[in-house]
């Protein structure tokens, strides 16, 4: 068809120029110049459907765009708390003496492992030894003025006066004894629980009082995860939610579940705290970074496309998704959607879209309502 037109034209053009010819001799010059108008006008009307027809099959190959298809299907979608956290331990004490003195003996390291009342550490009990050297030596002889007077006494020989004074000695010098022995104890330090031996801070020679720590006492058989939730979710967080932890350090993650949640705000941080149990291993050391992730919704069969798919006009937020025509082209179409959860990059679809949709996931910044598109 286009060569047949294209052969038209020149056999027209043709017959101008013999025209021309002809009429240079037969006619005035008045006649030739309206020959060649009509001419003219059937030439650029010739000319003018032919561009429309050659340049408009071109036009429509080029304005097909080639976008990219995904279908949509229903799936499980979960919105997370995320927070940080940290490993504790149930039982994490920090040990130190209770009586002022200088350390003569440290009988642990780090690392040891140790069960509870275990001897750790012995403070200088020198100056007490010889008090209690002095008071059983004047116990003993308390007693035996005791025994002395209670025998006669027995026989009704001197006066109740002696016998009280002599038992009153006894009792109370055997009273200084028991207070001297508590004394003696507390020069020892005792570990209060079972567990492994960290931090050892002293040494042989140097000083201890209360409140200054020895070591720490960690048992890590009973280990919990601690996080701060803002309070912005304190109506969302529950005992018994399912958290999963990522150990960065580790580059490990578990699932467990939150079995306290506090009951007050902090007025500083404004967040309350969350524990979850945890399973024993030689992997994990108090104090390390976990990373919690709460489960505070899901939905098992939503709809669900990643956020940047969702486009925003005046008449609020859409999707551009493709009716097929068949297996190589189809009509864009321009969908109305309204969001229900957004996390990590994926939002999901409350309303607007349904399984079997093909949403147009890439090239949809340039597609029009209504345009056809390839695939």
């Amino acid at each position: 068809m286009k060569n047949k037109n294209l052969l038209q034209v020149l056999a027209l053009g043709c017959a101008v120029v013999m025209l021309s010819a002809c009429g240079s001799k037969s006619l005035d010059k008045a006649a030739q110049l309206a020959a060649l108008k009509d001419q003219k006008a059937k030439l650029e009307a010739e000319i003018a459907t032919l561009e429309k027809e050659v340049g408009g099959a071109d036009g429509n190959a080029q304005r097909i765009k080639t976008v990219g298809l995904t279908e949509v299907s229903t799936g499980v979608f979960r919105h997370y708390i995320d927070l940080q956290g940290r490993v504790d331990a149930e039982e994490n004490v920090s040990v130190t003496a209770k009586m002022p003195g200088t350390l003569t003996r440290i009988l642990v390291k780090n690392g040891d492992i140790v069960k509870k009342g275990q001897l750790l550490a012995q403070i200088d009990d020198g100056v007490l030894m010889k008090s209690m050297a002095e008071l059983e030596h004047q116990l003993a002889t308390a007693e035996d003025i005791y025994n002395r007077q209670k025998s006669l006494w027995d026989q009704k020989i001197g006066t109740e006066v002696q016998f009280i004074q002599a038992k009153s000695q006894k009792e109370g010098l055997e009273r200084s004894i028991a207070t001297l022995k508590e004394n003696l104890n507390q020069t020892r330090i005792y570990a209060p629980i079972g567990g492994s031996v960290d931090m050892v801070q002293l040494k042989t020679g140097q000083a201890i009082s209360p409140g200054i720590p020895l070591c720490n006492i960690v048992n890590l058989s009973q280990l919990k995860i601690v996080g701060e939730v803002t309070e912005a979710y304190a109506s969302k967080v529950r005992k018994g939610d399912v958290a999963n932890v990522f150990f960065p350090d580790l580059n490990k993650e578990i699932s467990v579940r939150v079995n306290y949640v506090g009951k007050t705000i902090n007025p500083n941080t404004r967040t309350f705290t969350v524990e979850c149990n945890m399973p024993s291993g030689s992997d994990y050391r108090a104090n390390m970074v976990a990373v919690i992730k709460i489960i505070d919704y899901q939905n098992p069969k939503a709809i669900v496309v990643p956020v940047n798919l969702i486009q925003t006009a005046e008449d609020g937020e859409f999707v551009m998704v493709a009716d097929k025509k068949d297996d190589k082209q189809a009509i864009a179409r321009k969908v109305p959607v309204k969001q229900g959860g957004n996390y990590s990059g994926m939002v999901e679809i409350a309303s607007g879209l349904k399984a079997g949709d093909y949403v147009i996931s890439t090239g949809f910044q340039d597609v029009n309502n209504g345009e056809t598109v390839a695939f």
